[in-house]
């Protein structure tokens, strides 16, 4: 405990200030966590870190993070699925030269890999340009209220198993506990600082992206089952790697911006 709390500590006295300050900082600060959370997935499968594959992977998802803006102004007329299908082609011809050591397999799990990590952080670097801070911690309040309330209500009232094949300590009573705190967390924040003008706009989409938050979070604890490892890294000591505590928000981000409730 000693430990995770000086770990949070820590990550908290680099992470808030770099949100704060935000422009290129914040992006660089950004593409790194997304590039570590990557190979984390990587190492899970077993694929090595430097080899071709990996590259592709790497610059593939790296694409992703691009803004739309970025390839006008450079003058690349390709679009991001333009550049998918070029990595697929690319993946799919280096298990041909290998001999299929890196195998078709292989190739699902790393394009799917980019997909999931690149857009849920590129979606994170969105929510600060476009939404501004407001949206960013009012992101942040709402995942670790879920975080804190599943565990309280679960500690207090868990009964039912919510999925005891992925996640053994989830129940039902703490899923719901986790979105009613989220709630109650919204609920201040509107009144404190206004997000949206309508009290009740904000409550019902504090809940859906609670519960989607609390998928993500379910997601990884299923890779991390399939795979056979306790988390995702080691580089925070205590909490595990950046999946570990990005996995909610990376589901929960693109949730905000496919309903418009991010201008």
């Amino acid at each position: 405990m000693k430990q995770r709390t000086i770990t949070a500590i820590i990550a908290g006295l680099i992470f808030v200030p770099i949100v704060l300050l935000g422009g290129t900082p914040f992006t660089i600060f950004v593409y790194l966590l997304a590039s570590i959370a990557i190979f984390e997935l990587m190492r899970m499968k077993h694929i090595a870190r430097y080899s071709i594959s990996s590259l592709i992977t790497l610059l593939f998802m790296w694409s992703l993070m691009l803004p739309e803006s970025v390839p006008y102004h450079l003058n690349i007329f390709v679009s991001k699925s333009e550049l998918s299908l070029l990595a697929v082609l690319l993946l799919l011809s280096y298990t041909v030269l290998v001999n299929n050591r890196f195998t078709f397999d292989d190739a699902g799990f790393v394009l799917i890999s980019a997909i999931y990590v690149g857009m849920g952080f590129y979606y994170l670097i969105e929510t600060r340009q476009s939404g501004g801070l407001d949206y960013v911690f009012y992101a942040l309040f709402v995942v670790w209220a879920t975080d804190t309330g599943a565990y309280i209500f679960g500690r207090l009232f868990g009964k039912r198993k919510l999925w005891p094949k992925i996640s053994p300590k989830k129940t039902v009573e703490g899923a719901l506990g986790g979105i009613i705190l989220a709630s109650v967390v919204a609920v201040i924040f509107q009144l404190v600082h206004p997000l949206h003008s309508s009290m009740l706009l904000l409550v019902a989409v504090t809940i859906l992206i609670s519960i989607t938050g609390q998928i993500g979070d379910l997601v990884e604890s299923a890779f991390k089952r399939h795979y056979l490892v306790k988390d995702s890294g080691k580089i925070l000591p205590g909490h595990g790697g950046v999946l570990d505590r990005f996995d909610s928000l990376i589901f929960m981000l693109p949730v905000l911006h496919l309903i418009n409730f991010i201008p």
